[in-house]
């Protein structure tokens, strides 16, 4: 009789390379922990791309379930601890403790007050943001870049590019947030307008990629708020002016009086109530109570900023409700596009402290500004890649 296939371990030239030596080290790593006397086998499988074997374990008795795995290393035959389910669990699950367990090796959270200072960032928000440590930040709240919205600041010549810059900025947003912890983001759908009569114009609905982005990466969604301008503002898109001339149908389309404000928590399996029971300063919490003017619905009705000097700016407003209703005083706010600042100058009014990153020296030049102008001691700012501004202004 010919000699069969040649294996896939033999192949490797693995020290294990059948089932019965799998099973057999096995047998006398659960012995070792006097295990072996309630545990049965399931067929070991050899998984070649890591190059080990993996040996399903249940409980005698033909009960069916699976309660673990032992992980051998192929090579050196070694039982691989990091890949093995625990011992500790093993038992728990063979007496129906485990529970138990979780609560017995579950590390105790401690609430995290970060130690960032106020400061204002030159640069990438991508690279800056590398540079922070993590979970360091309470709250993000930002509005970024449109796409193609408008060709002075729209630097994106593919949708696809923009979403996944976009996603790295969330990404590494995430690793600077604490556990818990909100990512408000401000956006709407784009007009991206045709290029030619012959052409239909596209509107783009950025909020919803994004909103799949955020769950990608970590998030839970919380809120959609409708940030609502008043009648009127959104005619500049030129969207409705056919069909107010001609009232034909299908022409029909909206004109945009909206913007999102999406609200997601970094995943966590801490309640809110967690947060607030937990601070390590009572007096903050009470401090940080909203008042009796809070907004009842999703629906917030604040007009737009007009008298920027960037040409995205969103109001002072907006920033100071959201940073009321999702910080504590005292609590790093970090906006990753910050403009003109505005994030900043609600945060320092609000006694929260900021993290402002920006890419364009003239946009820092405005937060620089903007920061004086609100009072702010340059001395208590750390400035990076940008020299700090000058607390009078020079004579010379």
């Amino acid at each position: 009789m010919s000699k069969s296939t040649e294996t896939v371990a033999e192949r490797r030239n693995y020290l294990v390379t059948s089932v019965a030596e799998a099973k057999k080290i096995t047998k006398i790593y659960l012995a070792t922990f006097e295990l072996d006397a309630a545990v049965a086998l399931g067929l070991p499988e050899v998984d070649d791309r890591y190059h080990i074997w993996r040996i399903p374990l249940k409980k005698k008795g033909g009960q069916r379930g699976f309660i673990g795995e032992v992980v051998i290393d192929a090579y050196t035959s070694e039982v691989m601890m990091d890949r093995t389910t625990d011992t500790g669990l093993l038992e728990a699950r063979l007496l129906g403790r485990t529970d138990d367990y979780i609560e017995r090796t579950r590390v105790k959270p401690i609430y995290s007050v970060s130690k960032l200072r106020n400061a204002v960032g030159l640069g990438d928000c991508i690279e800056l943001m590398a540079e922070m440590p993590s979970e360091s930040v309470d709250l993000v709240f930002t509005s970024p870049p449109y796409y193609n919205a408008r060709p002075q600041y729209g630097e994106y010549l593919e949708y696809e590019d923009y979403l996944l810059f976009m996603r790295k900025v969330i990404k590494e947003a995430a690793r600077v947030l604490q556990e818990g912890k909100f990512f408000v983001i401000n956006c709407s759908p784009v007009l991206v307008r045709r290029a030619s009569r012959s052409e239909s114009s596209q509107r783009i609905a950025v909020p919803f990629d994004l909103h799949r982005i955020f769950i990608e990466e970590g998030f839970d969604f919380v809120d959609d708020i409708i940030w609502v301008k008043p009648e009127g503002a959104g005619w500049a898109t030129g969207r409705g002016r056919r069909f107010a001339a001609d009232r034909n149908p299908m022409q029909y389309k909206a004109v945009p009086v909206t913007e999102y404000v999406l609200v997601f928590r970094k995943k966590s399996d801490l309640l809110i109530d967690w947060f607030i029971r937990n601070h390590p300063d009572r007096g903050t919490v009470q401090d940080s109570k909203v008042g009796d003017d809070y907004e009842r619905s999703n629906i917030w009705r604040i007009n737009p900023q007009t008298r920027s000097k960037h040409p995205a700016a969103f109001p002072l407003e907006l920033a100071q409700k959201v940073i009321r209703y999702y910080s504590f005083k005292n609590d790093v706010v970090m906006d990753p596009f910050a403009g003109s600042g505005t994030v900043g100058i609600a945060a320092a009014a609000l006694e929260r402290r900021f993290v402002l990153l920006e890419i364009e020296p003239e946009y820092v030049a405005l937060i620089k500004d903007s920061l004086l102008g609100g009072g702010m001691n340059p001395e208590q700012v750390i400035w990076i890649n940008t020299e700090a501004p000058r607390a009078e202004p020079s004579l010379f």
